[in-house]
């Protein structure tokens, strides 16, 4: 499964909110430092999706705010 997500980093609360184009816009806390908001970013897909955190990959935008998903 692949999904387009917009991430937006230092947000007030954590969400993920679906597009009528059915991407994703994902609200995290984690500042974009060290791969902080990556790593917050695949334990919110892992529970939302109720998968492990090991299937969740990042194919595209490792340092971007448009980035791709596959799991």
């Amino acid at each position: 499964m692949k999904y387009k997500v917009t991430v937006k980093p230092g947000s007030s609360q954590e969400k993920i909110i679906k597009t009528a184009s059915g991407e994703l816009t994902i609200y995290l806390r984690a500042k974009p430092h060290d791969g902080a908001a990556n790593d917050a970013l695949i334990k919110l897909l892992s529970k939302h999706f109720d998968v492990p955190k090991t299937t969740i990959k990042i194919t595209r935008g490792q340092k971007s705010h448009t980035k791709q998903i596959e799991f």
